[in-house]
């Protein structure tokens, strides 16, 4: 798995497509958090904390992470290599985990400068340091659980077509429904509402962002991680017959 895992990796920053998905999250939250007046812009807020960071990026990466999975399997398909792949002294399950691990570093190496943010918005404080550390950090490991889900999520689709986007899209549709798909129709939804609201990702990812970790917040990205991971797997295994 550790070569696929690195295979995924260099081919990520072979071309310019790692190098995009960094400067793009880094850029669109930029300037949405720094420059852009608005209700996202912190210098504007009078607050030091990075909530409005955490508001939107969510939904920036419902965008960022298909666009970097939806070749995962997708172009191995339409290129004729999945084959090849399936030959190799690898089980299903280290295959997929290749891919998402892959991904996933990825992604995550976007989302490391950002700490920046913390420094700047902590140092700038009035009185310096004035920043809740308890709320950021819930923030931060939440996004991962959420980076974690959608990327899983991606993997999945990307088996689904060997058309990247067509994968793609219903990358994003599948993400944007497990994100506020159940907030939206709670709010339709009389004496179901809390449970309702429960089976999305905004919910969880909100109450992580509290700064308390709850086992029950992760224990349910956890499971989202792994349900779309193993239907990831039974595809292939279809596939593979």
């Amino acid at each position: 798995m550790k070569a696929l895992l690195l295979r995924e990796i260099k081919s990520f920053f072979g071309s310019p497509i790692g190098y995009l998905v960094i400067a793009i999250f880094l850029l669109l939250n930029g300037l949405f958090l720094w420059v852009f007046e608005g209700d996202f812009n912190i210098l504007n807020s009078g607050f030091a904390d990075l909530s409005p960071f955490f508001t939107i990026s969510p939904w920036i990466l419902i965008f960022l992470i298909p666009a970097v999975t939806m070749r995962s399997f997708s172009d191995e398909k339409k290129q004729g290599t999945i084959e090849l792949l399936f030959t190799k002294p690898l089980s299903v399950w280290e295959i997929v985990n290749g891919k998402f691990f892959g991904a996933l570093i990825l992604i995550v190496l976007a989302i490391l400068p950002t700490i920046i943010y913390v420094m700047v918005i902590s140092y700038f404080g009035n009185p310096e340091g004035n920043i809740d550390m308890g709320s950021t950090l819930g923030s931060y490991f939440g996004l991962l659980f959420l980076i974690a889900g959608y990327t899983a999520i991606g993997v999945f689709t990307s088996t689904l077509s060997d058309n990247q986007i067509v994968a793609f899209i219903i990358s994003v549709f599948v993400c944007f429904l497990f994100y506020f798909g159940f907030e939206g129709v709670a709010n339709y939804i009389g004496n179901l509402k809390g449970f309702v609201s429960s089976l999305g990702m905004d919910y969880h990812f909100k109450s992580m962002s509290r700064g308390v970790i709850d086992t029950r917040d992760v224990i349910y990205f956890i499971s989202i991680t792994v349900l779309f991971l193993s239907l990831t797997v039974y595809k292939l295994k279809a596939l593979k017959g």
